[in-house]
């Protein structure tokens, strides 16, 4: 299958969006820790539980994962505190 989009695995780590767990009370310690960043390439990585087994048969309308993609879940208040750090489409 020819995709318009790739993720690139070179891609470096830039900069975090938004701040730690820690700052936001989302982790206790540093080594169970969600985050945002943004890549290199402008690209954003996620790291977050993967609830992909969970959520594959409740997905809505128009929403699918392919066999080489996860979902996973975030702390809304992590994204919240990333929001000044995102610029405008």
């Amino acid at each position: 299958m020819d995709r318009s989009w790739e993720a690139d695995p070179s891609a470096l780590f830039e900069r975090r969006l938004g701040k730690t767990a820690w700052e936001l009370g989302n982790s206790q310690d540093k080594d169970d820790c969600p985050d945002i960043w943004q890549l290199s390439n402008g690209d954003v990585a996620v790291i977050g539980r993967d609830l992909t087994a969970s959520y594959s048969a409740n997905l809505p309308d128009g929403v699918s994962l392919a066999a080489d993609e996860r979902l996973v879940v975030i702390p809304g208040n992590m994204l919240s505190a990333a929001k000044k750090d995102i610029p405008d489409a």
